[in-house]
């Protein structure tokens, strides 16, 4: 049994990492075609944005991992059905859980690998490939941090600790140096929000210091001319959605303990717990499909149906997350949801299948 363990799982590997790449290359190819129109905006040029791209890429390989483990499932077991293996395995004695158990070994790989690129390496390429960019256009240091976003403008360190919609941030921290690096201003605002090519402050509070002392000065609205533009913190501020779970873990403890709405990244958080697991129902969801079809069913066929069904799966995903916190719905059901439905679909046309 461990013989054809193996050889099935060597199937479904082989056939989902060839899947996987030819996936990434196709996406990677239209980010690059995005990229473009930012090519010439400060020292960003073509080079810069292909490094941007490969840097991005780990995250999207991430999001297309399910897609590529029903694809090739269906085509690393399609071509066995075609070959006859499959009837060859089943009239050896070998039951048809027996099967499913082998192929669903593939799909545990499958999760473990999610886990792993999900956790370990896109969160951290996903931050520095945004970083680089922002450096790259902008000329100047910016990054998001547990602590809130963080950027230089000369010799000014800015610390924002919410980012709002609308060209609005709360929560502002400025801190100014001097010519030899002694802090000479420290400033703190409420509210901030961007209208014409300006920042309006609001609920300042400064303190000065110099050699004579300090001096404490309250202002309740004021102008702030800074390099810092909506478009630098949009373009340097990480997705929920591209935070490891521990991250979210602490950002949500945070929030909370703050008096902040979390609703966002706890539906984030159980996206990165349930996410891995898709790739393993994909797997699951190929085995009946693939024992249901007849051996005259072309590749282009399994590749369609493949590709039409983890497309689908991947915007169903999607929307269920918005439509579940527009219409509060339990972070775990609007997550999961999906994967579940897709699973019980498996289990149907499992228990059909002669």
């Amino acid at each position: 049994m461990r013989t054809i363990d193996r050889y099935i799982a060597t199937n479904v590997v082989a056939s989902t990492v060839t899947v996987l790449f030819a996936l990434l290359g196709i996406f990677t190819f239209f980010a690059l075609i995005d990229e473009l129109d930012a090519v010439g905006r400060g020292s960003y040029g073509i080079v810069q944005a292909f490094v941007f791209v490969f840097l991005s890429a780990p995250s999207l390989a991430y999001e297309l991992f399910p897609m590529a483990a029903l694809i090739g499932s269906l085509l690393g077991l399609g071509a066995m059905m075609r070959n006859g293996e499959i009837t060859v395995i089943r009239c050896a004695g070998v039951s048809k859980l027996k099967v499913v158990v082998s192929v669903m070994k593939a799909g545990a790989l499958f999760v473990a690998v999610a886990v792993l690129v999900g956790e370990l390496l896109a969160p951290s390429t996903e931050t520095y490939a945004r970083q680089y960019r922002s450096m790259a256009i902008n000329d100047r240091i910016a990054l998001k941090t547990q602590n809130g976003f963080w950027a230089r403008d000369g010799d000014s360190y800015i610390n924002i600790r919410e980012i709002m919609p609308g060209n609005q941030i709360k929560d502002i921290f400025i801190y100014e140096f001097d010519a030899n690096s002694e802090l000479r201003t420290s400033t703190h605002a409420k509210h901030a929000r961007y209208t014409d090519g300006q920042w309006i402050l609001e609920g300042i509070s400064q303190t000065n210091l110099s050699d004579t002392g300090v001096e404490r000065v309250v202002v309740d609205r004021a102008a702030w001319d800074s390099l810092l533009r909506p478009d630098l913190i949009a373009m340097v501020a990480i997705q929920p959605d591209s935070l490891s779970v521990w991250t979210l873990v602490k950002y949500i403890r945070f929030l909370n303990d703050n008096g902040q709405t979390a609703e966002r990244y706890e539906h984030a958080l159980w996206v990165k717990l349930t996410y891995p697991f898709a790739s393993a129902v994909m797997v699951f969801l190929a085995i009946p499909m693939v024992l249901r079809a007849d051996r005259s069913t072309t590749i282009g066929q399994r590749v369609l149906i493949g590709g039409l069904i983890g497309l689908g799966f991947h915007l169903i995903n999607q929307a269920s997350g918005h439509l579940g916190i527009v219409y509060d719905v339990a972070p775990a059901l609007s997550a999961g949801g999906p994967a579940l439905v897709m699973s019980i679909i498996g289990i149907v046309l499992l228990l059909r299948t002669a």
